[in-house]
C-alpha cells in the first residue's frame, strides 16, 4: 500500500486559533490509529523569538525579514516532505502553521516574486505544493475579548490584526481548496468546524460529536483489551496557579507511541460568560518548567484512557488510580439515538454535564 500524504496549510490573522487547532489535530489523528502528523512551525515566530531577527525595532527591513522567513520555510518544508518518506505510517498529515504565501501579506508582489526567484521557485509552483488551505479568522473579528498579546512575536493591535487577516485571505484566495473558518458561534465550534473540514479533505466521514458521560463500575481491563480491542493511553493533567481571575491554566502529558506529547491550555471567560479555550503543544522542557507553577490545592489528575469502538460508536473509559471501584465512560454518537453498551460494562448513572465529575473537581476531591 502506498503512502497517503495530505498537506494542509493553517493560516489567518493573529490570534485565530491555529495553535489550538494543531493541538486538536494531534489528539484527533493518533499514532495508535495509524496516523503520523508532521507539523511545520511558523517561521516568523521562530526567527523573532529565537534569533532576534525582526522587522521592527530598527533590526531589518520587512523585505529582508521575509527573505529569512521564506528561506527558513522552504528548508522546513523540504525536511518535512523527506520525513514523510521515512516514517512507517501509511497515512501522513503534514500541517503548516502558516506557509510561504503568508509572506505576501507583508511585502509587495514584486518583492515576493523576487525572493522566490532567488530560491529557484515560482508562485504557481509553491501554491501547487499544498493540498488545502484553512483560513481561521482572527478573534479580532467577532471575539475581541480573546485577542491578546501573549505571543511575544505578535505586535499587532486589534485594527492591524483585522487588516492582516484580510490581506492573508486575499493572498491565498487563488488556491482551489480554500476554506474559511469564522467566529460565528464560539471557539469550540470553530475548532470543531475546522476538524470537520480536515476530515472532508481526507475523504473521510466526520466522527459523531454528541458526547455522553457515565459513571460505571470498574471494568475488567483484560476484557476491554481482549474483547473490545481497547487501546490504553496514559495521561496526566496538572492545574497551574491562575494568572488572572478570568484565566484558568493547565498542562497535560499524554503517551504517544513510545514517547510523550505535552500541551499547555488556557480557558478564558469573557464578561458575557463566553468561553475561549486555547491549547498549544509544548516541549518537554517547557512542560517541566510549567510544573513549577502547579496549584498546590489541586492534585494532578492521572488516568489510563481506554479507547475502542462498539456498535459503530467511539467510546472511551477513564480509569483513575484513586478509585478501585468506579470509572468514567464516554460515548460518542448520533443525537437521540439509543446507545448500546458492551455487556462487560455496568452503568451506575449518567453524569453528562455534572460539574462534580469534571477533571478540575476530581483534581480537588480525588474521588469518584
Amino acid at each position: 500500500m502506498s503512502k497517503i500524504i495530505t498537506k494542509i496549510v493553517l493560516t489567518g490573522g493573529p490570534a485565530a486559533g491555529k495553535t489550538t487547532l494543531i493541538s486538536r489535530i494531534l489528539k484527533e489523528f493518533k499514532q495508535e490509529d495509524g496516523w503520523k502528523v508532521i507539523t511545520i512551525p511558523e517561521s516568523a515566530t521562530d526567527l523573532i523569538s529565537g534569533f532576534g531577527i525582526k522587522p521592527f525595532g530598527n533590526c531589518v527591513s520587512m523585505e529582508d525579514f521575509q527573505y529569512f522567513v521564506i528561506s527558513d520555510q522552504l528548508h522546513k518544508e523540504q525536511l518535512a516532505l523527506k520525513a514523510t518518506e521515512m516514517v512507517p505510517e501509511e497515512n501522513v498529515l503534514v500541517i503548516y502553521d502558516r506557509a510561504i504565501f503568508d509572506d505576501l501579506a507583508y511585502i509587495t508582489t514584486e518583492q515576493f516574486e523576487k525572493t522566490l526567484s532567488y530560491f529557484g521557485k515560482s508562485p504557481d509552483e509553491v501554491m501547487a505544493g499544498y493540498d488545502a488551505v484553512l483560513h481561521l479568522v482572527t478573534c479580532a473579528k467577532g471575539a475581541e475579548f480573546a485577542y491578546n498579546f501573549g505571543n511575544a512575536a505578535r505586535y499587532e493591535d486589534v485594527s492591524v490584526a483585522r487588516e492582516k487577516d484580510d490581506m492573508t485571505l486575499k493572498v491565498w484566495s487563488s488556491h482551489p481548496n480554500l476554506s474559511i473558518i469564522d467566529n460565528s458561534v464560539d471557539f469550540e465550534d470553530k475548532i470543531n468546524r475546522a476538524i470537520a473540514k480536515i476530515y472532508e479533505i481526507l475523504g473521510q466521514s466526520v466522527p459523531e460529536v454528541s458526547k455522553h458521560k457515565y459513571l460505571i463500575q470498574m471494568p475488567d481491563t483484560s476484557l476491554l483489551t481482549s474483547q473490545l480491542g481497547a487501546t490504553p493511553v496514559e495521561m496526566m493533567q496538572t492545574y497551574l496557579i491562575n494568572s488572572s481571575p478570568n484565566i484558568e491554566r493547565r498542562i497535560r502529558q499524554q503517551k504517544d507511541g513510545s514517547g510523550y506529547l505535552y500541551f499547555y491550555t488556557e480557558k478564558r471567560i469573557g464578561d458575557d460568560g463566553t468561553r475561549w479555550v486555547t491549547e498549544r503543544p509544548i516541549s518537554e522542557k517547557e512542560y517541566v518548567n510549567y510544573l513549577m507553577e502547579c496549584d498546590a490545592k489541586l492534585h494532578p489528575v492521572l488516568k489510563q484512557k481506554y479507547r475502542f469502538t462498539f456498535d459503530e460508536r467511539k467510546m472511551e473509559i477513564d480509569i483513575y488510580p484513586f478509585s478501585d471501584e468506579k470509572a468514567i465512560l464516554f460515548t460518542y454518537g448520533k443525537k437521540d439515538e439509543n446507545c448500546m453498551i458492551p455487556d462487560c460494562i455496568r452503568i451506575i448513572q449518567e453524569v453528562t454535564g455534572d460539574p462534580e465529575f469534571k477533571n478540575r473537581r476530581l483534581a480537588f476531591r480525588q474521588k469518584l
